[in-house]
């Protein structure tokens, strides 16, 4: 019994000391991001003139948040922090209030396609024109 007991204490200690630290690594403090482990989120947003997806694409830009805000948005780091408080649904931004646009229709499509922390996105919305689609934030203002 006690040859079983020392073994049993040994093999426990062994696999301590061989994984600790690597459980360490996976373990990261609460309501930190840490660097080395994210769901990713990289974005692909285009805009043009006309209605619906048929309208050619004038203009492309990519996002990605995770681990840091980069792309080729002119914004990024603004665009992500207002992703993340839509619960990453493009869908989800609100207009600002204290911008007021002409009645003028002239019709912008604005996509987003990609991946946001491990979910996929397809969005797609028909602004009446380009400044009312600027008045939702940064993300789609490029």
């Amino acid at each position: 019994m006690r040859t079983t007991a020392r073994w049993a204490a040994t093999i426990g200690l062994t696999a301590v000391t061989v994984c600790g630290p690597l459980t360490g690594a996976a373990v990261a403090a609460p309501g930190s991001a840490p660097s080395s482990l994210y769901a990713p989120s990289a974005l692909v947003l285009t805009t043009g003139h006309g209605e619906g997806a048929a309208a050619t694409p004038e203009r492309a830009v990519t996002l990605s948040c995770a681990p840091t805000a980069s792309g080729t948005h002119p914004a990024a780091g603004q665009a992500c922090a207002e992703l993340r408080g839509a619960g990453g649904d493009p869908g989800g931004l609100k207009s600002g209030d204290d911008v007021f646009c002409t009645k003028l229709y002239d019709p912008v499509v604005v996509t987003v396609e990609g991946v946001w922390q491990g979910k996929r996105v397809s969005y797609e919305r028909t602004f009446p024109n380009a400044c009312t689609r600027d008045t939702y934030g940064a993300l789609f203002a490029f």
